[in-house]
């Protein structure tokens, strides 16, 4: 189904035959943010997770037909307003298409995807050295959370923080 379209853009969500494409987007986005060594995901697990379990969605973004971008998102919950909400896990263009409005049609989709549901906000995170982003994220009028810190558990650490239920510590 169709999201949005106009002359050049085309936003739609992703199908299940779109995985490979989508593991190219995370790659190049992987590979602009210096952290492609981090990249474990493949094409099944993108395949189970995102379409057979429905833990995410995926918009992509064409630009004369071709894939430009993805937008990766998830339902999330504020308590404190009481109602769910947008988080954006990823959002990319490739490089050689930015400039062309696709980053901003993609966010103005979530942001619509947002109100239409009646969900209280839309969120995400952006690397603190990331200057072109968030000065793109600022002029469509969203406002960093500077008094929030993230804090993460994977890997190793995870396992054993999950090993400790019923240690009493």
């Amino acid at each position: 189904m169709d999201l949005y379209k106009n002359e050049h853009i085309l936003l739609r969500y992703a199908e299940e035959k779109d995985t490979a494409i989508i593991l190219e987007f995370i790659r190049g986005l992987a590979e602009y943010e210096h952290l492609l060594d981090q990249v474990e995901a493949a094409e099944e697990s993108l395949r189970k997770y995102i379409f057979r379990e429905n833990k995410a969605a995926v918009i992509i973004a064409e630009y004369d037909g071709v894939p430009a971008g993805f937008a990766l998102y998830y339902s999330n919950f504020s308590t404190f307003l009481g109602r769910p909400g947008i988080y954006i896990e990823d959002l990319f263009v490739k490089p050689g298409l930015r400039g062309k409005g696709l980053g901003k049609a993609m966010l103005t989709c979530l942001a619509s995807l947002a109100v239409e549901q009646g969900y209280g906000r839309l969120e995400w995170s952006c690397l603190n050295w990331n200057e072109p982003s968030i000065a793109f994220y600022k002029k469509q009028g969203a406002q960093p959370q500077s008094e929030w810190t993230t804090y993460r558990v994977t890997g190793e650490g995870l396992t054993k923080l999950a090993g400790e239920l019923g240690s009493g510590d």
